[in-house]
C-alpha cells in the first residue's frame, strides 16, 4: 500500500517552507547588500525548493506499507532501503493525528509504538483519513490474541460471574474485528463546563521556573542592588501577580485546546480516546498491557470534589508516549465517577489505606522548617545584593510547616489484598495508584540516610511501565521498618500467586512458616 499522492505537497511545502527561509535569512545576512550575492541567495532558493520536491516524490515512490496477519511491514528510504516488520503482538498504541491542514485535505498521520520504544516505531506521513482508521482497527483485532483478550475482559468487567450467560464474552468481543466507522461504547464525554473547569483548576506552578531562571540571570545585568521603595514595592507585587495570572490564564488555554471535544470509548479490548481542538488526535490504550490507573487530584480539584484518571501501558506513561499519547483516560470529572470508572477498568476492593507513623508527621515538620529558613535565607540574599525588600516578611513561611505536615501524613498510605497493592502521595498533586499484583515485576525496599534516623522505610513496587523506571511509579513511602517487610513479603506472595508460580497450598505454607 502507497501513502496518499496529496502526502507529496503537503511534506514538500512543509519542508520547502523551512529550507527556503533558512536559505533566505542567511544569504541575505552574508550578502551585505550586495545585488550578486543577493541574486545567488535567491537561486540557491530555488535549488533548494527543487530539490525537497525531488526529494518528496522519491520518498513517496519508494514508500509501501502492508498490514499482514502477524505484522506491519514497512519498507522505506531514498538513498538507501530499509525494510522493517513490526510484530503487532509488541505494537503499543496506533495514534492517528490529524492537523488542522491535514483534516481540510482528508489526511491523517499515523504513529505506531512499541512498548519499551524510545521513539515513534513507525510513522506514516500522510494516508487518508479512512485508511488511517482501517490501519487502526485492524491492527488492534490482528494483535489481540486469546491471552490478551481474557486480560482484557477480566480488566473491563468488573464481575465476570454476574455476567449474563446468554450474552457474549467480553473477550469473545475482543476477539472480533470492529467494522470501520464503530464507535464503540462511550465510557466518557467532557463537557465543555468541564472542559473549562480543568484549564483552570489544572495550573502547574512549575511553569514559573522558566521565570525563575529567567529572572536570575537577568538579575546580575542591574548592576548592583537597588533600593525600592514603598510604592515600588506594591507595584512590583501587583507586577507579579499578574504575571502569575497571565501564566496560570495561559495554561488553561493550552489545556482546552488539548482537550477539546475529549470522548473515552471501548472498543473491544482497547481504551479510545479522541481529543484536540486544533490538532486532532485518536489513539489506543490497551487494557491488555495495563500496568497502573491512577487518580489524581491537585489542590483546588480536590477543593472543588474533581479529579482525573491516569492509565499507564507497558512501556509508556500518561503523557510519556513519543508521539504524546493520552495525558489522561478522563482529563477531570466529579470524583466519585472517576473511581466508579477506575473500577470498571481494573476492578478492586474498597480501599482502606494504612498511613504512616506518627513519627514520620515530626519528621515532615522539620523538613518543611528548614525548607522555609532556606527560602527566608535566599530572600535575605537577594534583597541584599540585588532588590531591597523586607525578606523578613518570608518568615511566615516557617510556622506553616506544621500544617504542611500534618497534610503530608494524611495523603500518605497504601494498601493491599490479593489482587491489588493501591499506594497514595502528593500534597499539591495527590496520586493514588492502583497497580494489580499480576503486573508487579520488583518490590524494593529502599531508605535513605535520613529515613534511617527516624527508622522508616519506602517500599517501591515496580511495573514494566515507564513511570517505575523514572521513579513517578507506586511508592508506600514511610513505613515503619517492620511493616515494610510484611508489605513487600505479602505483594510478593500475591504476585506468584496470580501469575501461577506459587500455589495457594504453597502460599499459606510459608505464611505459616513466617
Amino acid at each position: 500500500m502507497k501513502l496518499h499522492p496529496l502526502s507529496v505537497p503537503v511534506r514538500a511545502l512543509s519542508r520547502a517552507l523551512g529550507f527556503g527561509w533558512a536559505f533566505l535569512i542567511g544569504g541575505a545576512a552574508l550578502s551585505g547588500g550586495n545585488a550578486a550575492l543577493t541574486g545567488v541567495a535567491v537561486l540557491g532558493v530555488m535549488v533548494a525548493v527543487v530539490a525537497v520536491v525531488a526529494y518528496e516524490i522519491a520518498y513517496y515512490r519508494r514508500f509501501d506499507y502492508e498490514l499482514t496477519e502477524d505484522s506491519l511491514d514497512i519498507a522505506s528510504g531514498v538513498f538507501s532501503r530499509r525494510e522493517r516488520e513490526i510484530p503487532l503482538r509488541r505494537v503499543q498504541n496506533v495514534d492517528v493525528t490529524r492537523s488542522l491542514v491535514a483534516r481540510l485535505l482528508g489526511l491523517a498521520v499515523v504513529d505506531v509504538e512499541t512498548a519499551g520504544g524510545g521513539s515513534t516505531e513507525a510513522s506514516l506521513r500522510f494516508v487518508s483519513r479512512e485508511a488511517a482508521a482501517d490501519l487502526q482497527a485492524d491492527v488492534r483485532t490482528r494483535r489481540t490474541t486469546p491471552g490478551d483478550a481474557a486480560d482484557a475482559a477480566t480488566a473491563a468487567t468488573p464481575d465476570a460471574g454476574g455476567a449474563d450467560s446468554e450474552s457474549r464474552s467480553a473477550a469473545d468481543r475482543a476477539r472480533e474485528p470492529t467494522p470501520v466507522g464503530e464507535r464503540g461504547e462511550l465510557l466518557f464525554a467532557l463537557s465543555n463546563r468541564d472542559l473549562l473547569l480543568y484549564g483552570l483548576l489544572s495550573f502547574n506552578p512549575r511553569l514559573f521556573s522558566g521565570i525563575i531562571a529567567v529572572a536570575t540571570v537577568a538579575a546580575p545585568s542591574l548592576g548592583g542592588r537597588m533600593a525600592v521603595p514603598d510604592v515600588g514595592m506594591v507595584v512590583l507585587v501587583a507586577g507579579a501577580v499578574a504575571l502569575a495570572l497571565g501564566v496560570w490564564l495561559v495554561s488553561a488555554a493550552v489545556r482546552v485546546v488539548q482537550f477539546y471535544g475529549f470522548r473515552l470509548r471501548r472498543v473491544g479490548g482497547d481504551l479510545r480516546y479522541e481529543r484536540g481542538l486544533f490538532e486532532r488526535r485518536d489513539g489506543t490504550i490497551p487494557l491488555s498491557k495495563l500496568q497502573t490507573v491512577s487518580v489524581e487530584d491537585s489542590v483546588l480539584m480536590r477543593r472543588y470534589g474533581f479529579a482525573s484518571l491516569a492509565v499507564e501501558t507497558a512501556g509508556y506513561a500518561p503523557g510519556q508516549s513519543p508521539s504524546g499519547g493520552s495525558e489522561a483516560a478522563v482529563p477531570i470529572a466529579p470524583r466519585a465517577a472517576v473511581f466508579e470508572l477506575a473500577r470498571e477498568i481494573e476492578p478492586v476492593a474498597d480501599i482502606d489505606l494504612s498511613r504512616p507513623p506518627e513519627r514520620a508527621q515530626d519528621r515532615y515538620v522539620r523538613r518543611y522548617a528548614l525548607a522555609g529558613l532556606g527560602v527566608v535565607a535566599a530572600g535575605a540574599l537577594v534583597s541584599r545584593l540585588v532588590v531591597s525588600f523586607p525578606w523578613y516578611a518570608l518568615a511566615v513561611l516557617v510556622p506553616l510547616a506544621v500544617p504542611a505536615a500534618r497534610r503530608a501524613h494524611a495523603t500518605r498510605g497504601v494498601y493491599s489484598d490479593s489482587d491489588h497493592v493501591v499506594t497514595q502521595a502528593g500534597w499539591w498533586r495527590r496520586k493514588t495508584t492502583v497497580v494489580p499484583a499480576h503486573r508487579v515485576q520488583t518490590v524494593l525496599r529502599k531508605q535513605t540516610v535520613f529515613q534511617r534516623r527516624w527508622a522508616l522505610t519506602s517500599v517501591v513496587i515496580d511495573t514494566a511501565g515507564s513511570r517505575s523506571l523514572s521513579g513517578g511509579g507506586a511508592v508506600a513511602i514511610d513505613r515503619d521498618g517492620g511493616d515494610a517487610d510484611a508489605l513487600a513479603d505479602d505483594v510478593v506472595d500475591c504476585t506468584l500467586l496470580s501469575v501461577g508460580v506459587r500455589g495457594d497450598d504453597t502460599a499459606a505454607a510459608g505464611s505459616a512458616a513466617d
